[in-house]
């Protein structure tokens, strides 16, 4: 459930309309400062936002680019470029070794695991995959720029599923082994 308040800005941006990216961006910028200042209440960190905070960013930058120039050549490009920038995002999350899902998986997770070797191992390869997932979709958009929006559509909203899927998978999996291990 972490996951789906996360990236909530960018599942409303990818599913309101192209026609209507401005007002997409828009909402998705409210929802993702919304978000923030949640989260921020409830005692995260700004460390442990950082797809929070690049949302904001983006669509902070996109907002102003779609309602001072909405026929920006730009737009048909929108949806690989909001692809792109969780890509960087968590690919950069990754480099400073500071792997986004730490802070999604820690609201979940006792504070005697978050230093263990294997939580951490289990976040850098769940943030790798989300990274991989979300280049993978740019690469995709970019090339159905200009095809209808219900393909887009379809491709933005799988750049979500499937990582959410293999997350979901993959920690039930670890979980599995190491209850496995307990009982050896």
């Amino acid at each position: 459930m972490s996951y789906l308040r996360t990236f909530a800005p960018w599942i409303v941006y990818a599913l309101i309309p192209s026609a209507h990216w401005n007002w997409a961006a828009l909402i998705a910028l409210v929802l993702s400062i919304g978000l923030i200042a949640q989260q921020t209440r409830a005692g995260r960190g700004l460390d442990a936002q950082i797809i929070e905070l690049g949302s904001a960013v983006f669509f902070a930058v996109i907002t102003v680019l779609a309602f001072t120039s909405p026929d920006s050549g730009l737009h048909p490009y929108a949806p690989a470029l909001s692809s792109a920038t969780l890509a960087l995002i968590a690919g950069i999350s990754l480099a400073v070794r500071k792997p986004f899902t730490l802070g999604i998986a820690k609201q979940s997770t006792p504070r005697e695991f978050w230093e263990q070797p294997l939580f951490v191992r289990t976040n850098v390869i769940i943030t790798a995959v989300w990274t991989a997932c979300f280049a993978v979709t740019a690469v995709v958009l970019a090339t159905l720029a200009h095809s209808g929006s219900t393909a887009r559509t379809l491709v933005q909203v799988a750049g979500f599923v499937v990582p959410m899927i293999f997350t979901l998978r993959y920690v039930a999996h670890i979980q599995a082994k190491a209850a496995q291990l307990r009982t050896h």
